[in-house]
Order: structure tokens, then C-alpha cells, then sequence
């Protein structure tokens, strides 16, 4: 047996003091750094949630991990004992199929060398795995004779590793004690327990070690003492509560540094390896993210209650942290000097697991307002400030998926990719030295207390097939792909492209319905009256009986509101600016027998006022509220079905011809409807859906036709139909199944209503008119699929398929977000809910993906990949204009998210156009000013003075160059710059026209001031000059000079 030395009385007095006088200084170790993690001022929205496309450091150690109860199987064969889970299963599980499934598990002991055929699969470096206890020693005591068996075994698995270059990472103690132990001494409560894990574990040093370099004591001893010693939810299912479990802690952490201190002495001269212990945590942020004193403490208790409870000894100041010792006080065990020093440093790297099982725990340990969140980067980062910067292992990561998604786990996917970046961030942006990971875990398992309710593998068991079959899921297949490029290699179209935009560029920016002002600002040429003031003096105005005056109708520059918001329109530099008209406004009724003719003239004033400063008008007649209680539409319209009565249809085509009559001289584009692939989300079934979509589109085409017939040839406008138009991605792109969802997605979202107007050019061949034969197939068969008589998607008639065919002048499109689609699975969970969408899709959003309040994603290579397969299914012919896009940002004023999203989308822009060939022509922002609190506006809500944003002199600047010339330099075909100056003196002049005047009436009063004495010295010279010549015209003459008499004294 090994022993640790006991050092005599004087050295140890020596030492202390030494230690002591060491502490007074400033240390390596630093307790309580780590909250400065909380305390540091959080990066920008952008570059906090940015994904980094980096690669790792070229030897790093990717890994997957397995411990030996969960998969090993063969629990009673060649010579095993029984440990504490065979024993808790056996007696606790009321599931026969569990107990029995539980024996054999994934039959990892016979069926190893499939493990080590599924790590060569992965391409991994490291196989991190567990060395079964009773396994090797039956009665748990190393000094007996160990079983044979399972010492060849596990020789033959380190030596097959090596053999195939996989770096073998071996856990001593991973929960699976000897049952023997657990009945003959209590288990860890007996700190008896210490010295015949010293006994273990150099059995296992002295019999594995020539050929292992990596050696984990234990893993999450946290678990084990809370879990299994204090609530019960473990084996060996003891409720002792808190005290059993700091008792049960302090014998795990001397164990540990006992079994240390045996390698450090004994056995690290010859073998050169490296040994640590696993330590769980969980993380939380503080109480609304408000990092005062108080909340950050709270926090740094948090983690040091989990984290720091272990930690603290082994890599701090080998004693327990000042919180624990403070809240348990008597109840916690207590370190000797001795025991300080001896159980100080003894881990040789960091190996930290992040996983669900801390994060449960973690919830139970929060208050006052914490919030737990799988942030790895942030802990790693801890790591670093509380411990003095060690080396990190990353010993366990990732989550739980549910059973029943077999081997396509979308979602583990994600969370791996969000994983291993935050740990590819801790390393490039915080210095943290992690040198591996080690995906948890390799195959599936018997997941302790939730038995096989949950799933972890990257490999999938059933459990019901005596082969135990390793099928890789897609998770393996994306852990694959990124450990063969090292990391996260970075897209090369991704890059920046310099260039221009053509000169007939539409930069625009887009609003919803424009309100309407009816008032104009004075009454004085709408009031007949005329007013005495102060006649009884009072400091009142008072009609004068009697008199009436003249008056005019209130005159477009009366209404100042229009003057002051294409103010600031104008000011952004834009050319072209999108709103929509109100047609329940406009009539009321919803036909021409009540015409309101004053908001038809107020859209007047601001289409004419647009005129005059040279700008460009795209008017929506429709825009849809999405909402109740009538959707935009007029009252009666809406009582009498709305979109589902074709009454609706002709009753548009009556209000479009109104609005083309009365505006249309002033109005180059005009969209019909805005987003009507978004208002038919608003009925409630898939009938509904269709009937309305249907009809929508037969009232485009109507006005369409309409503007063509009897008005094109005099105004010339384009006309088109704006559709939502989100992009989107298959949520696993390793599934078939996935990419086929995006299709169908898109062809719902789009095709349904561009593909009966423009047909399809995929394939080589145009449509037949109306629907696709793709959407009309897929319904079909779906309706045979849930019962349905027939297929809910109306027809078109020939005449109305030649009505619609061509009706679209330009392609419009709204462009916000990508989104990821997946196939909607009909499940027990889910089939109690509302019907699932037409195109049986489900929409996700990758969390990795940097994203607003709103959770609206920034993706920008989604515009492009959308403007590309637009120009391919339709051909190209007609040009394409981004008619809104934009995001949220709640920065009153420095809107840097909103910033990043207007160049990096308008870069995408640039790139479809003058890359791709796409007949891009134009770009429109979405919104010109918010309402009432910061959002997509590019200025402030007049409650907040209009003030223009930062993002506003961003736009303006791209506008200006025209894109991203290489030069940065003006783009000089354009008038929109000179506009933009003059109109910016003007606003300047608005905003600061008091003291204009001021100043004004100061410099007139001095130009006066001037004048009045260069008067006065000419005068009084030409004065002095004509008395000159008089004098010298007398002299000459004989006169005297002067005839007045002499003045004589008065005498007095």
C-alpha cells in the first residue's frame, strides 16, 4: 500500500509560514476573480452573438466519451462484481424490460471493438472511457487478487486505441462502487473509502499506465454526494440530506488527491502522463442581466456552491470557498494545514463537464432573479480568472435527446455546434487554454436515473435488437465534419465584394399604411371670421359680428406634418419611398358610393410634395393588418366573408381604378397587395387558406389588367404584388427529408402565387398555367394521407389562368430572416393541436445565429441564396426590387445591430447582383421612424424628437457610393447627393431656426448700424467739401468771406 508521507513537525511549521507570508503577496491564485466574468462591461449585441468561422489549435484533442456502467453490459459475467447501480437498478426499477435492458445495455464489453470502428467513423484523437471497479476487483480491495479477465479487456481496448492513433483518456471512478464496499462500510461516508481507492487506483497506474497519458480519478463527484448520498436520485439512493453530503464530498476530494499525490510519487517519472479529476457546473447570469455588487456575489456563490466546492481545494487554496464555509458552517468538514496543503494543486489540468445533469441541480441552487443558461464560454472563462489560467479539458459536453427521435436528432446538433464554438470563442477571445473536447457520448446508454427515456450517443442503440447495432445519427455525421476541419472553416463567398449598384438603383425605404393628418396646421385661410383683440382687455381675440371674409380651401403646404416627414425621408438620401394607402379610409363602404375625398387629397399633397423634391413614389393599395377585426379591409367588405367571397375581388378592381384615376400621375410603382402570403396565415384551415389565397390573387391580376388596359399608356408605372419572403434552410442538412421541406416550403410561400404568375422555368419547361404540379400533387396525396375527400386547392378557370398569366410587372419581395424548416412530424405530443400547416413544415431558428429582441435572425447570405433561386425557377426577365427589410433594435439612437444588418445585407445584394447575375433593382429599408418605442425605425417616434438613428448615416453613406466602390468615392451619376445636401441644409436650418432669426435680426441691425455711419461720414464730408468750394468761389470773386458782424461784449 502507498501512503502519503506525513512530514515532521518542524518542516511543517516551516512550511505554513512560508505558506502564509506567500499568501500576504500578490498569488497566481486569486480568489474571487471570477466574478469579474460578470462584472466585465458585455460586448455589442453583434459581437456577443456572432458565430466564429475559425479553426481550433492543430493538436487539439477532439474526443467522444463513454464511463463503464452506462454501456458496458455484461454486469454479472467473467468474474464482475456487483457495484451500487447494479444493486439500485435491481431493487428500485418497477420496469422488468428496464432492469433486464440495463444488464446489457449497449454490450460494450463484447461489442468493443464496434466502439472503436465508430471513433475511427468520427475521425476523433482521443476515447474517453471508464475502468469498471468491480470489474477489476469484485470486493472492491486491490490488495486481493484482480480479475483476470477484465484486465485483459481493458489491455485490448488501450492497445486497439493505440493502435488506430486514439488517445486513450481513462477514468478511474465514474459511480459504479463496489456494492461490497457500499454495504460493509457505508461507502463514501467512510472515509475508509480514501485509502482503498488509493489501493485502486495504483493497481491501475502500475497494470494501464505504460500506455495511458491521460487519467481522470473521478468523475462529477458533485453528483455523487448530492445525488446519491443526499437526496436519493442515485445510487446507492441514500437521503442523508446536506451533512452526508459535505461528509461524502470531503472523502471524494482526499481520495483524489490521495490517488494525485500516489502518481505524482510513484508512478509520473516513468509514465510522463497527466492526471486530473472531473468537475461538473452548470452557469447563471445575474437578475436581468444587472451585474450590481450584490447580484454578482449572488452568482459567484452559485458556481462556487457547485464549481467551487471542489474546485476551490484542489486548484484553489486547498481549502472549501469563504461562502460555503459561511453558509454551512459547523456542518462542513474542515481541512487540516496539513491536509490545505497536501490536497492543493493535485490536478494536472482542468476537466470540467458541461452537462444537463449540473444544469438540474443548478436550478435549485438560483435566487434572487438568477437565470441559468448553457453558456460554456462564460464558465471556461471563470475557470480561467478564479484558478490562474490552467490547461482545460472539456471532459463532457452535450444533451439530452428524447428516445423516440431514433437517429435524427436535429436539435443535438445545434447545441453541439453552440457547444464547441463557445469553446472556440473562449479560446481566440479570452485566452482560455482548452486543449480538448470530448463530445458526451459516443454511443447511447443507460442514462441513470432517466433510464432510456433520454438518448446522448452520437451512435444509435435499440435497445430491443440483441445486435446492438451502432447506427451513426446525424449528429455524428456533423461531429465527423467538424473534426475533420478542425473547427468551423469559413464560407468563401462569405467575403466582401467591392462595386456599384447601376445608376437606376431604387434605394428606398418602406413604411406601413401612411396616417392620415385632416387638419392643416393653421386655420387662417379656413376661418371666415375676423377678430378685435383686447377690446375690453381681456388679451382675447372676439369675432366681429357681422363680417365674413373670403376664404380658401386648406392647400398642401398647410399641412406641415408632410413637410416635416419627408424631411426626413429626404435627409437619409434615398430615392424612393414605399407606403400604402388605407382602402377602409378611402371608402368606407367598400365601394364608390362614399368616396372620401379628403384622404384621397391628402395622398395627394404627399405624392406632389415628393414630386417637387425629385423623389419617387411606390404605393401599396392594400396592406393587410393581419389582424382583427377586419384585416384591413372595409367593414362591409369583411362582414360579407372578406377574402373568401369573390364579391371582394371586383370590389378591389373598383378601388384600385379609383386610385390609379386620382393618383396615378404621380406614382411610378404600385403594389397591389403587401405580403398576401402572410394574411392567409390569419384562417383557420387549409381550405380557408387556399380559397383566400386564391382570390387574392385573381384581385391582383384583375387590377393588374386594369392598369394596363386604360391607364399604362399615359402614366407608365409598373405594377406588382409584394410577398413575404423569408428564407430557408434545412434544419439537418444530412436528412433528405429536410431538403425536400425547404422546397416545399418555398413553394407555398412563393411559388404558390408567383409560379400562376410568371410560371416556372425549372426544368426546361414553363408551367401550364395556375399552380404548380408540384403543389398540386403534394396536396392530393396529403389529403388521401389524412382522409380528406379531395384536395383543398381551388382551380382556375382558362380564362382566369390567362387573365393571371403574365400579370406582374416587377418581382417584390419582403426579405427579413432565414429560417430552418424541418418536416412536420405528426406525434401524441402534437396531434391534440391545430392542424399543421399546408406545407407540413416546422420553422426553427438556429441558436448559434446572432438574433434581435424580437428573436429575428440575422442570416445575410439569405438574401442572396433567395434572389438566386427566384432567378432560376423564374427565369430572370423581369427585375427583382427588395421592397422591405430590416430588423429591430431597441438602441434609442446607436443601433449598431441595425447597423451590421444594413451592411452585411446590402453586401449579399451586391454579390447576387453583380456576381450572380440577378436583375436586383432595388433595395428598401424597413421603417422610416418608429411609433412609440425603438424598433425598426431608422428615427425616432415624434415623442422622441425624430431623431435620426446612426444606422441613418450608414445608409446614407452606401447610397451615396453607390454599393462599395473600391475608391470609396461618390457615385457621380446620381442627383440624389446634391438632393441630399441641399436638404440637409435645410433641415439643419428647420432645427435651428430660432436662432437663425436671431441671428439674422442681429446682422440686419448691423448692416444698418453700418450704413447709417458711412451716411453720416459722407454726408458730413460732402458738407466740409462744398463749403471749401464756396469759400475759395468768393475769395476769387472778391467776396468777403464772411459777412456777419463782429460780436460785441454785453456790458453789464
Amino acid at each position: 500500500m502507498l501512503n502519503h508521507p506525513s512530514p515532521p513537525s518542524l518542516q511543517w511549521l516551516l512550511l505554513c509560514t512560508l505558506f502564509w507570508a506567500c499568501g500576504c503577496n500578490k498569488a497566481a491564485y486569486s480568489p474571487g476573480e471570477g466574478r469579474n466574468v460578470w462584472q466585465q462591461p458585455k460586448m455589442d449585441t453583434i459581437e456577443t452573438q456572432s458565430f466564429l468561422h475559425d479553426t481550433f489549435p492543430l493538436e487539439f484533442l477532439w474526443g467522444a466519451g463513454t464511463s463503464a456502467f452506462q454501456t458496458e453490459g455484461a454486469w454479472d459475467q467473467e468474474g464482475k462484481g456487483r457495484s451500487i447501480w447494479d444493486h439500485f437498478i435491481n431493487s428500485s426499477a418497477s420496469d422488468s424490460l428496464v432492469t433486464e435492458a440495463a444488464s446489457v445495455v449497449s454490450d460494450s464489453y463484447t461489442r468493443w471493438e464496434e466502439d472503436v470502428k465508430a471513433l475511427e467513423l468520427l475521425g476523433v484523437r482521443s476515447y474517453s472511457f471508464s475502468l469498471s471497479w468491480p470489474r477489476l476487483f469484485s470486493d472492491g480491495n486491490a490488495r486481493s487478487q484482480p480479475n483476470r479477465a477484465a484486465v485483459e479487456h481493458y489491455t485490448r481496448v488501450i492497445k486497439k486505441l493505440q493502435e488506430k492513433n486514439i488517445e486513450p483518456i481513462v477514468t478511474l471512478h465514474h459511480w459504479d462502487l463496489p456494492q461490497v464496499l457500499q454495504e460493509q462500510y457505508g461507502g463514501w461516508k467512510n472515509d475508509t473509502l480514501v485509502g482503498m481507492f488509493q489501493e485502486y487506483a495504483a493497481f491501475c497506474f502500475h497494470t494501464f499506465g505504460s500506455q495511458v497519458r491521460y487519467w481522470i480519478t473521478m468523475h462529477n463527484p458533485y453528483l455523487v454526494a448530492v445525488q446519491g448520498y443526499g437526496t436519493g436520485v442515485h445510487a446507492p439512493g441514500e437521503t442523508g440530506g446536506l451533512s452526508v453530503s459535505l461528509i461524502v464530498a470531503h472523502n471524494l476530494i482526499r481520495a483524489h488527491a490521495k490517488a494525485w499525490h500516489t502518481y505524482n510519487s510513484h508512478f509520473r517519472p516513468t509514465q510522463k502522463g497527466k492526471i486530473s479529476i472531473v468537475l461538473g457546473s452548470h452557469w447563471v447570469e445575474p437578475q436581468k442581466g444587472r451585474a450590481t455588487a450584490a447580484n454578482v456575489d449572488f452568482c459567484q456563490q452559485s458556481i462556487e456552491a457547485v464549481l467551487g466546492w471542489f474546485a476551490n481545494p484542489i486548484f484553489g487554496d486547498g481549502d472549501y470557498p469563504v461562502s460555503l464555509r459561511t453558509k454551512h458552517g459547523a456542518l462542513l468538514p474542515t481541512f487540516t494545514p496539513e491536509e490545505k496543503l497536501w490536497v492543493q494543486k493535485t490536478a494536472d489540468f482542468f476537466a470540467l463537464s458541461f452537462g444537463p445533469n449540473n444544469f438540474r441541480l443548478g436550478r435549485n441552487l438560483i435566487q434572487f432573479g438568477q437565470s441559468v443558461t448553457p453558456d460554456l464560454r462564460r464558465i471556461l472563462s471563470w475557470i480561467k480568472l478564479e484558478y490562474g489560467d490552467p490547461r482545460v479539458l472539456v471532459a463532457e459536453a452535450g444533451w439530452f435527446s428524447e428516445a423516440s427521435i431514433g437517429t435524427e436528432d436535429t436539435v443535438a446538433i445545434y447545441l453541439m455546434k453552440s457547444f464547441i464554438n463557445q469553446v472556440l470563442q473562449a479560446i481566440k477571445f479570452d485566452g482560455v487554454q482548452v486543449f480538448g473536447y470530448v463530445a458526451w457520448s459516443l454511443v447511447d446508454g443507460f442514462e441513470w436515473n432517466y433510464g432510456y427515456t433520454v438518448r446522448r450517443g452520437l451512435f444509435y442503440i435499440d435497445f430491443t435488437e440483441p445486435n446492438r447495432t451502432r447506427t451513426p445519427k446525424t449528429s455524428a455525421l456533423y461531429y465527423q465534419r467538424l473534426v475533420a476541419d478542425n473547427g468551423f472553416l469559413k464560407d468563401e463567398a462569405s467575403g466582401e465584394v467591392n462595386g456599384r449598384f447601376p445608376c437606376d438603383f431604387h434605394w428606398g425605404i418602406s413604411e406601413s399604411t401612411l396616417q392620415v393628418h385632416f387638419y392643416p396646421f393653421s386655420p387662417q385661410f379656413t376661418d371666415p371670421h375676423l377678430y378685435s383683440w383686447n377690446l375690453t382687455g381681456d388679451r382675447l381675440l372676439h369675432p366681429i359680428p357681422g363680417v365674413k371674409l373670403h376664404t380658401r380651401p386648406a392647400q398642401c403646404t398647410d399641412y406641415l406634418t408632410i413637410h416635416a416627414h419627408l424631411r426626413l425621408f429626404a435627409s437619409t438620401g434615398a430615392s424612393h419611398y414605399c407606403f400604402a394607402l388605407n382602402w377602409s379610409l378611402i371608402l368606407p363602404h367598400g365601394d364608390l358610393s362614399n368616396i372620401n375625398t379628403e384622404a384621397l387629397r391628402y395622398y395627394r399633397c404627399v405624392l406632389t410634395e415628393l414630386k417637387k423634391m425629385n423623389l419617387e413614389a411606390v404605393v401599396i393599395l392594400y396592406y393587410p393588418t393581419h389582424r382583427a377585426p377586419n384585416l384591413g379591409l372595409p367593414g362591409q367588405l369583411h362582414a360579407s366573408g372578406g377574402w373568401l367571397n369573390h364579391s371582394t375581388v371586383e370590389a378591389f378592381q373598383e378601388y384600385a381604378a379609383l386610385c390609379y384615376q386620382q393618383l396615378g400621375p404621380w406614382v411610378q410603382y404600385w403594389i397591389t397587395i403587401n405580403e398576401p402570403n402572410r394574411l392567409v396565415d390569419v384562417y383557420s384551415n387549409g381550405r380557408e387558406k387556399h380559397q383566400a389565397a386564391h382570390n387574392l390573387l385573381l384581385a391582383h391580376a384583375k387590377a393588374w389588367r386594369l392598369y394596363e388596359s386604360e391607364h399604362f399608356h399615359q402614366q407608365k408605372a409598373l405594377v406588382s404584388l409584394a410577398l413575404h419572403a423569408d428564407w430557408a434552410e434545412p434544419a439537418n442538412p444530412f436528412l433528405d427529408s429536410h431538403i425536400a421541406a425547404v422546397q416545399r416550403f418555398l413553394l407555398f410561400e412563393l411559388g404558390r402565387f408567383l409560379d400562376p404568375l410568371l410560371g416556372t422555368r425549372h426544368k426546361g419547361k414553363n408551367s401550364k398555367g395556375g399552380y404548380s404540379e408540384e403543389m398540386q400533387t403534394y396536396l392530393e396525396e396529403r389529403a388521401q394521407v389524412m382522409g380528406l375527400p379531395g384536395t383543398p386547392l381551388p382551380s382556375f378557370n382558362e380564362s382566369e389562368k390567362e387573365e393571371l398569366r403574365g400579370a406582374l410587372s416587377f418581382v417584390a419581395l419582403n426579405h427579413f430572416t432565414t429560417r430552418l424548416v424541418s418536416p412536420y412530424l405528426q406525434t401524441q405530443g402534437n396531434s391534440q393541436q391545430k392542424q399543421p400547416p399546408d406545407h407540413g413544415c416546422l420553422t426553427l431558428s438556429d441558436p448559434t445565429w446572432p438574433s434581435s429582441s424580437l428573436k429575428q435572425a440575422i442570416v445575410p447570405q439569405g438574401l442572396r441564396k433567395l434572389l438566386n433561386w427566384v432567378n432560376q425557377r423564374y427565369g430572370g426577365a423581369l427585375p427583382i426590387i427588395v421592397t422591405a427589410s430590416g430588423i429591430d433594435d431597441q438602441a434609442p439612437v446607436e443601433d449598431k445591430l441595425r447597423q451590421h444588418y444594413l451592411r452585411s445585407y446590402m453586401q449579399e445584394a451586391l454579390k447576387a447582383h453583380q456576381v450572380d447575375g440577378v436583375n436586383l433593382q432595388g433595395f428598401y429599408m424597413w421603417k422610416l421612424q418608429d411609433r412609440h418605442v425603438s424598433q425598426f425605425g431608422l428615427f425616432t417616434s415624434t415623442q422622441h424628437l425624430s431623431k435620426a438613428k446612426d444606422s441613418v448615416a450608414v445608409y446614407r453613406k452606401i447610397i451615396s457610393h453607390g454599393g462599395f466602390p473600391v475608391d470609396n468615392t461618390t457615385q457621380t451619376c446620381r442627383f440624389s447627393e446634391q438632393l441630399y445636401q441641399q436638404c440637409s441644409m435645410c433641415e439643419w436650418m428647420f432645427k435651428n431656426k430660432a436662432m437663425l432669426i436671431f441671428g439674422g435680426c442681429l446682422l440686419i441691425t448691423a448692416v444698418m448700424f453700418v450704413a447709417l455711419i458711412i451716411f453720416v461720414i459722407v454726408h458730413k464730408r460732402n458738407q466740409r467739401r462744398g463749403r471749401r468750394r464756396t469759400n475759395r468761389r468768393r475769395r476769387r470773386d472778391g467776396v468777403p468771406v464772411c459777412l456777419c458782424p463782429p460780436v460785441a461784449k454785453r456790458q453789464l
